[in-house]
């Protein structure tokens, strides 16, 4: 439901969502002046699914830059309507799930982009284990912590059990050393 609007999917934040909180690698802001997205109807009058008013949208070289990051992985989630139902068609049709990463590999649905995040298992942990890292420091993660987070992960790997990463943030210097506020350790 956070990745959604009151009464319309949003393809666009839930790849935000996935670049942000999966890939650790967030889109930049959009730039100002972006116009809402046009939600008219076709020159024919149809009504356009959410993903067809997107790629409308997507037309223009300035917005597909950013787009083609996050929109195909918040297509490949468009199955669920705003609760998280299961759904097969949207306002304007039937639910197109499928997409082409930004590498090029074509996926679809949730099982297709629980296949590419596993693909690349290294990301996702580093992704995750750096959400994790910002938790138990109680801060953003800094350039100065990467070197951890990789060595937590790379420690972890290849068999990347939860268990792993949680004693390799417990056992960081960062943590062993984190301040408490006012400075007192």
């Amino acid at each position: 439901m956070v990745t959604s609007h009151t009464n319309k999917t949003s393809p666009i934040l839930r790849g935000k969502w996935v670049l942000t909180n999966l890939l650790d690698s967030p889109p930049q802001p959009p730039p100002a002046g972006v116009p809402p997205l046009n939600t008219a109807p076709d020159k024919s009058g149809r009504t356009l699914t959410t993903r067809e008013q997107i790629e409308r949208h997507r037309a223009n070289a300035i917005c597909s830059t950013c787009h083609s990051r996050m929109d195909p992985y918040g297509f490949s989630m468009e199955n669920f309507d705003v609760i998280g139902r299961w759904r097969d068609k949207d306002e304007g049709g039937k639910v197109d799930a499928s997409a082409i990463s930004p590498g090029g590999d074509a996926f679809s649905g949730p099982d297709g982009l629980k296949k590419l995040l596993a693909a690349k298992p290294q990301v996702f942990v580093g992704a995750t284990t750096a959400r994790m890292m910002t938790y138990a420091l109680g801060r953003q993660v800094v350039p100065q912590d990467m070197p951890a987070i990789r060595g937590i992960v790379g420690k972890a790997g290849p068999s990347w059990r939860f268990q792993d990463i949680v004693l390799g943030i417990v056992h960081s210097p960062q943590f062993q050393m984190k301040q408490a506020a006012g400075g007192a350790t």
